[in-house]
């Protein structure tokens, strides 16, 4: 937490943390943090390591596009969660979970996570599918479990403004692409920076109630 010294405004930072093979993760994450900044958060988004070897991305020209595009950007560490107010993490559905890419980073924070690190930051996050009814709602539910353990405040944007009954998505963010071939649209674009805004005030106001307190 940090405040802004001309008009006193706590400045939550926030950690957007997520993996993403061809770019549709990569794209919500970018909209994520436009929604925080706009409503004065400080954040990071970073990136995860790649697990998959290179003869696997490969063979999926979308997979080793993006893969080469987003080469030089920083991936994520402990740090960046302990350096966060808030931690948003990413994830393409796996089989109704999370990707072995972000559950492996995940599974680096066990030390900070000993050690009652990562208790009392507040936790949201956001998903793809390849098909409209592909283990969205599953796979956050999933990764939720993860915040339950480590004591953390989640955060979901909910049925909290109009654009959620437009995209139905008070889990988090999330998009079916139809293995690539649809664009992410306004309403889910909007649906997601209403969540980057949603999560930098409830934040605010949890670091401003424990100032005041």
């Amino acid at each position: 937490m940090t405040t802004n010294g001309d008009d006193d405004v706590t400045t939550p930072k926030i950690a957007i943390i997520y993996y993403s093979s061809t770019g549709t993760l990569h794209g919500l994450a970018q909209e994520y943090a436009a929604g925080a900044e706009e409503e004065g958060a400080e954040v990071r988004v970073r990136r995860v390591a790649e697990l998959a070897p290179p003869e696997a991305i490969a063979t999926n020209e979308a997979w080793q596009r993006h893969h080469d595009a987003v080469r030089d950007e920083p991936t994520a560490t402990v740090d960046d969660v302990l350096w966060a107010d808030a931690v948003v993490f990413g994830s393409p559905t796996r089989f109704g979970n999370i990707s072995s890419q972000l559950k492996q980073f995940i599974d680096t924070l066990g030390g900070a996570w000993a050690q009652g690190q990562l208790a009392d930051k507040v936790y949201s996050g956001l998903t793809s599918t390849a098909t409209a009814h592909g283990g969205r709602e599953s796979t956050l539910l999933a990764l939720y479990n993860t915040v339950h353990h480590f004591g953390g405040i989640l955060v979901t944007p909910g049925y909290t403004d109009p654009i959620q009954f437009a995209t139905g998505t008070p889990y988090g963010p999330s998009h079916a692409d139809g293995q690539g071939t649809i664009p992410i649209s306004d309403d889910t674009k909007a649906a997601t920076r209403y969540a980057g805004r949603r999560i930098t005030t409830v934040t605010r106001q949890l670091l401003d109630g424990r100032a005041a307190a």
